[in-house]
């Protein structure tokens, strides 16, 4: 059996996920190596992801690796995918998801006093967060997660937003003082989830991707990456959206889209089959964008 390459980025949890399904494939029977990839997004640090405007930032240039075929899979965060893969490629397998909900650092949300600065990257984590508190200052926070923890410990933030899952993942959810809710403080598409690249050509890499795939978290994060998709596909989209499997296997949604000053928020709820993941995520986007998503759409530029 051939050595797969799997291509990442360079980030401590980016390489954590890469050799945590590098151990998946080993226990297959599968040999394996890493290909640190550096993308467009680990480049970019002093300016806010919201104005940056391209979408696959954190994606591009493993694609390129995957299609010119250096490597033979790729790991992602799901929630950095565009809903338009470059044709050639497809997503093999979503493996069991992580905890998807958003995490505060520092404080919780209702000890943060007045005027209290929070540090994030996410024009959805910033328009939440002004919906539920307009007296915070939300300032833009970039780096990795060990330079955000740091950030946030020297005191340039009496809070940060993270995702739960990166943290569980390091081995860092100590650091967490507040878990929100994501009936109300809605996720990210495909927040703590895994998506496995590779070339769409029933080839070794493919073959053994699929061998990962979770069925419930295919099931849900197709449902938010549809959700998506019909709102415009960027993942700058200020869009939340999380599904949830039923116990008789129907699919429940909510979803969010909020004005980037807090002021404006649309919400909406979607139940479909179990089987039709794609068209309940479209569901849902029909009657956000039925209810005024639209107009925030126009103000971010999608």
């Amino acid at each position: 059996m051939s050595e797969l390459v799997i291509g990442s980025r360079g980030s401590k949890l980016a390489l954590w996920q890469a050799n945590h399904i590098a151990a998946k494939l080993a226990a297959l029977g599968h040999s394996t190596r890493i290909d640190i990839i550096q993308t467009t997004g680990d480049k970019i640090t002093d300016v806010a992801l919201s104005k940056v405007g391209a979408k696959g930032l954190f994606t591009k240039e493993i694609e390129e690796a995957l299609l010119a075929g250096t490597i033979d899979l790729a790991v992602h965060s799901a929630k950095d995918m565009p809903t338009e893969l470059p044709v050639g490629l497809v997503l093999s397998a979503f493996p069991e998801r992580e905890d998807p909900r958003d995490a505060l650092i520092g404080s919780t949300l209702a000890a943060l006093p007045n005027g209290a600065i929070v540090g994030t990257s996410s024009l959805r984590r910033t328009a939440q967060l002004r919906g539920i508190r307009q007296d915070l200052v939300i300032n833009d926070l970039r780096g990795n997660v060990d330079t955000r923890l740091r950030k946030q410990a020297e005191g340039q933030y009496a809070a940060i937003v993270l995702a739960a899952a990166g943290l569980t993942r390091l081995g860092w959810q100590d650091r967490i003082t507040e878990y929100l809710d994501p009936e109300v403080f809605i996720p990210a598409v495909g927040q703590g989830a895994l998506a496995i690249e590779t070339r769409d050509d029933s080839g070794a890499g493919h073959a053994a991707a699929m061998k990962l795939d979770d069925a419930a978290t295919r099931t849900r994060v197709t449902a938010e990456r549809a959700a998506l998709a019909a709102m415009g596909g960027g993942c700058q989209v200020p869009l939340g959206a999380h599904a949830v499997v039923g116990k008789h296997g129907e699919i429940n949604m909510r979803g969010i889209v909020v004005s980037p000053d807090g002021r404006f928020i649309v919400n909406a709820t979607a139940t479909g089959a179990g089987n039709d993941p794609a068209g309940v995520g479209a569901a849902l986007a029909k009657k956000l964008l039925a209810s005024g998503a639209s107009i925030v759409l126009q103000q971010v530029g999608m």
